[in-house]
């Protein structure tokens, strides 16, 4: 599975887990994360939407018609 760790081992570790900080506490870490991913999700999809393609700075550099130096 996962490098040796079995369904005793994560049974304990789950166990632990459940002493230390409780049931109520691990569901709201629960949803938290999954609200966070939720946010994330969508504020990714909207992101990738408003994402356009910088061209006319791209034009000019290429044009030679861009800021000059003095020296």
């Amino acid at each position: 599975m996962l490098g040796g760790i079995g369904m005793p081992e994560l049974l304990i570790i789950l166990v632990i887990v459940l002493i230390i900080f409780g049931a109520g506490k691990i569901s709201e870490i629960g949803g938290a994360l999954g609200r966070g991913i939720s946010e994330f999700r969508r504020n990714s999809s909207t992101d990738d939407k408003k994402d356009a393609p910088a061209a006319p700075a791209a034009a000019t550099e290429a044009d030679g018609s861009g800021p000059k130096l003095v020296s």
